[in-house]
């Protein structure tokens, strides 16, 4: 976990601030909220919250124990399993290839440090994949039943 967070420091900060600075002149579609930051396409009330998170696991079963565990504390709101991914990385100095899962997870942004240490308590990888975007726009119902499904960060 501590080369995780070395790799990743944004994962130690609990305040998370995920809002890209985007100037509006290359995105013209883009809302900025008062802030200057990226809201959610037509308002920022709902969703100012929500990432997505990916996870490669090495099969189903795997993929559903850590989904069905995240659900169940409420750290998620939903949970995509996606088979047939080919992967392919550096392992103690030998490429490998491998066939994975990837979980597409929707939570909240500030519930990332804890998702992230809840799946490497789970998972049986050595360094799992725990990589979060911010979502910056999308159906309002949607993003709002995402906050409303999961916990407040602690």
């Amino acid at each position: 976990m501590a080369r995780v967070l070395r790799m990743c420091p944004w994962l130690r900060s609990p305040a998370l601030s995920f809002h890209a600075r985007v100037p509006t002149a290359r995105v013209p579609h883009v809302k900025l909220n008062s802030t200057g930051r990226v809201g959610a396409m037509a308002s920022t009330e709902a969703g100012e919250d929500v990432a997505v998170v990916f996870c490669t696991v090495p099969d189903k079963e795997t993929g559903r124990k850590i989904a069905s565990e995240l659900l169940s504390q409420k750290l998620v709101a939903c949970v995509n399993m996606i088979p047939g991914v080919e992967s392919m990385y550096t392992w103690e100095g030998k490429m490998e290839v491998s066939e994975e899962l990837i979980l597409k997870i929707k939570t909240r942004r500030s519930l990332v440090p804890q998702l992230s240490t809840a799946i490497g308590s789970l998972h049986p990888y050595d360094v799992p994949e725990v990589i979060a975007v911010p979502v910056v726009g999308g159906g309002q119902s949607y993003l709002s039943w995402v906050e409303e499904n999961t916990i407040s960060a602690t």
